[in-house]
């Protein structure tokens, strides 16, 4: 029997955290009837970034795997996207499905990368350094293709300028199609995000997730029990990378456009700012400390970029130096909107010979 040191995070099993939860979805239903729509399209881009904080938190938080790539499969997503739909020539229907075919592409390279890293056994601070150097690789190399020889079909890569053309996503609706931006984009996505998360929190509160938790703890010892933690964590790294995928895809049918920048050292590291800064090991604070954060940057940005590139270093560092559980999750604490987890109680347990003896 393998007894969990810290089962998952389990923000909002209280009832008062239900009622602000439904509280502020009713909000965000109604924000776009009060506001106009280049700010509803502000937000919908911020909730767009929020889904690669999500992913962060699945493999960093709940499984213990530091990844510093977040922003390649981003980048993997969007330039897949712009190939796929340019040379389809996409509309309707189909740039979904463009959309779709740069998640799986995205998804196989992680589960490629993931495969040599976590069956390699490569973890702790490697594992951050070898995500962060392909990240660094694939936008040195990229930002090396300007020339009219880097293109696939009618898609030209365009060096540092990044490509551009794609066009943005479109629904179908009654023999119409809806283009997804302003206020259509906004409601998409908000949708995406909700659904996105219930499913993490179902996930993270499973079975699976128990395990996921037990192998961030102790991961020899989850072994010994009988748990493939290697297939746990290959399977969380995808499923993590798969939404920073889905992340840069929306993107950059937002924008119509994706820079090698968006895969460089600043970039790359703000996810890592903004999950450790709201609370990495729960899901409800790292959705809300990280748009919470994006508004805060993108609003200080507008005066000074290099203030605020400043002041998500200095929050990093008050982070680890005070609340290394992270700002939002310690503020949520001490407003008891934690739910039982921290009640006295039995805890919840793993026990042997769950799998079979692990490969």
């Amino acid at each position: 029997m393998l007894r969990k040191l810290n089962g998952p995070q389990t923000m909002g099993n209280s009832r008062a955290f239900w009622a602000g939860f439904v509280a502020m979805l009713a909000i965000a239903l109604l924000y776009p009837a009060v506001s106009d729509p280049y700010d509803v399209g502000n937000v919908a881009y911020l909730l767009i970034f929020t889904l690669t904080a999500l992913g962060l938190s699945l493999m960093w938080g709940y499984t213990g795997m530091f990844s510093f790539g977040q922003t390649a499969f981003f980048g993997v997503a969007g330039y897949s996207y712009g190939v796929i739909s340019i040379n389809l020539a996409a509309s309707g229907a189909m740039t979904l499905l463009c959309l779709l075919g740069a998640i799986a592409v995205a998804a196989l390279f992680a589960l490629l990368l993931g495969y040599f890293l976590i069956y390699g056994r490569v973890s702790g601070v490697f594992f951050g350094i070898v995500t962060f150097a392909t990240t660094l690789a694939l936008a040195a190399f990229f930002g090396q293709t300007a020339g009219p020889e880097w293109a696939i079909g009618q898609a030209r890569f365009n060096g540092f300028n990044g490509m551009i053309g794609m066009p943005p996503l479109e629904l179908p609706w009654s023999g119409d199609v809806i283009v997804l931006e302003g206020n259509a984009l906004y409601y998409f996505v908000l949708g995406l995000l909700l659904v996105i998360y219930l499913g993490l929190r179902v996930l993270v509160n499973s079975r699976f997730g128990n395990v996921l938790v037990a192998i961030r703890e102790d991961p020899l010892r989850t072994e010994l029990l009988g748990y493939d933690v290697r297939k746990y964590q290959l399977v969380a790294f995808v499923i993590g990378s798969s939404l920073a995928a889905l992340s840069g895809g929306l993107y950059t049918a937002w924008g119509q456009f994706i820079p090698p920048a968006s895969m460089g050292l600043p970039a790359a590291a703000m996810p890592i700012i903004w999950v450790a800064f709201s609370g990495r090991q729960d899901l409800t604070a790292t959705m809300v400390g990280t748009f919470l954060l994006l508004l805060m940057f993108q609003t200080i940005t507008v005066y000074s970029q290099q203030y605020a590139l400043i002041l998500m270093g200095f929050l990093l560092l008050l982070t680890v130096l005070l609340v290394p559980s992270g700002f939002v999750y310690g503020i949520a604490r001490s407003l008891s909107l934690i739910g039982r987890r921290d009640k006295p109680g039995p805890e919840p347990v793993l026990r042997a010979g769950a799998e079979g003896p692990s490969s």
